[in-house]
């Protein structure tokens, strides 16, 4: 199956600034690229391979922005329970998919909830 391109483009980004936070690292856990920090994964990349529809899952613990990503087309909260603890999963590949930016946005607060504080300071000095 292809990937859009403009999907594509969007997990790329996505993927990149995860991968640009202090002491963020990348691992294939279950076949799936994820964005970890101190171990403890902060955003679940998925596959780009086209095996699967593209998407990201993010911890939001706060109440307003969780509910605003669930209006994406096709979001949803998170499978096997991680739902219930503010994990939501938003595909890329639907029409009205949230930008790049957005996403990003979630990405760092789902970083802000995981990451202990001296990373959270460093980030802050950026």
């Amino acid at each position: 199956m292809a990937v859009p391109r403009n999907a594509l483009k969007k997990w790329e980004k996505v993927r990149e600034f995860a991968l640009g936070m202090p002491g963020a690292a990348e691992e294939f856990p279950w076949g799936e690229s994820v964005a970890k920090v101190n171990t403890k994964v902060f955003v679940f990349l998925g596959v780009d391979d086209g095996s699967h529809p593209l998407g990201v899952t993010v911890k939001l613990k706060d109440e307003e922005t969780r509910a605003h990503a669930l209006t994406c087309p096709g979001a949803e909260p998170a499978g096997y329970g991680l739902g219930k603890a503010g994990w939501v999963r938003v595909p890329l590949e639907e029409p009205g998919a949230p930008s790049a930016e957005l996403l990003c946005d979630w990405v760092e607060e789902s970083y802000r909830v995981i990451a202990p504080k001296r990373l959270i300071a460093e980030l802050e000095t950026r």
